[in-house]
């Protein structure tokens, strides 16, 4: 509410009124504002229910290209930052910083200019390299953390259940994890889940 009060009422852009034309409470409701407003701005939390902001930031680029995508999040994962930077967000903030920082990049980004918060961009820096996965070691990845078993992934890859059972141990050794949630919470800290490839 206190961003809507001071993009509504604020001198972000000069002469240039702001209109908050939708709000959204999750993923997908955002996603269907999108589409119907074709927003020139969107302001995007990634921890968000139902889908989450990573998820559909690639969605929301197909349906309305020319909207700006700006993101103000708590997130402090290296890998996900990343990814967003990657992903070609216009904007990326964070909600411990102050938040004029992103109101006065506001007018930038609209003219088709992008700004990180100079706090995220230490933390992409400094971030340990990820653990490098074979294209095979990624697929098994993502299929384990979608639930499949090891005869489903060895079925879906065409391959034998004894080499799926390899992919999978081989990908856990290399990102050092040993069960299902460690390798969750280091596949979204590395950046290493493809949100749209999941099965």
């Amino acid at each position: 509410m206190g961003l809507r009060a001071a993009i509504e009422h604020g001198e972000i852009v000069h002469d240039t009124p702001i209109d908050i034309v939708a709000e959204a409470e999750d993923g997908l409701q955002a996603i269907e504002a999108v589409k119907a407003h074709r927003p020139d701005l969107l302001i995007l939390d990634v921890s968000m229910p139902v889908a989450s902001g990573a998820e559909i930031v690639v969605d929301i680029q197909r349906w309305s290209p020319d909207t700006k995508i700006v993101v103000y999040s708590a997130v402090t994962s290296p890998g996900l930052l990343a990814h967003l930077i990657e992903a070609g967000v216009h904007g990326l903030f964070a909600k411990g910083s102050d938040a004029s920082l992103m109101l006065d990049a506001l007018p930038l980004i609209l003219r088709g200019g992008s700004k990180v918060d100079p706090s995220i961009l230490d933390i992409v820096r400094e971030a340990p390299e990820p653990a490098v996965l074979t294209a095979r070691e990624r697929q098994t990845l993502n299929m384990v953390l979608a639930g499949r078993t090891n005869a489903e992934v060895a079925e879906m890859m065409g391959i034998s259940p004894k080499t799926a059972e390899k992919h999978r141990a081989s990908m856990m050794a290399k990102l050092d994890v040993r069960s299902l949630s460690e390798l969750m919470a280091k596949a979204l800290q590395d950046g290493l889940i493809e949100q749209h490839g999941l099965m």
